[in-house]
């Protein structure tokens, strides 16, 4: 079974990811800000990493999975008309990008392909 990280700090967000992922057969773990990110990215499959947090940004979180030896697949969530904000993050090595508000379906796509890469 696979294990996805949750980085998410919006309650209701974080929620339904874990809803849909638990449904789908997945071993979802939720963290709420930066640090905790860091400190639970061993050993993960998939990274679905939020942008906005509170310690260190998605961003530094990116720049960490980056350094890895084994790096986790990740999927940046994202809002609306960010581009600026997907074009650092590709520069990161990001895997993949789901817009908020997302579809469970488009979500569970990019999940399931980018496992399936793993």
């Amino acid at each position: 079974m696979a294990r996805v990280l949750i980085v998410e700090d919006e309650p209701h967000i974080a929620e339904a990811l874990v809803f849909l992922l638990e449904r789908e057969g997945f071993s979802p773990i939720v963290v709420t800000d930066g640090d905790s990110a860091i400190a639970a990215l061993e050993g993960t499959d998939l990274l679905i990493l939020d942008v906005m947090l509170p310690g260190r940004s998605g961003f530094e979180i990116a720049a960490a999975v980056r350094e890895m030896e084994h790096p986790p697949k990740t999927c940046v969530l994202t809002a609306k008309g960010q581009a600026a904000d997907r074009e650092r993050m590709n520069a990161l090595g990001v895997d993949a990008f789901v817009t908020k508000p997302f579809s469970n379906r488009a979500l569970m796509d990019t999940v399931r392909a980018l496992l399936a890469e793993a």
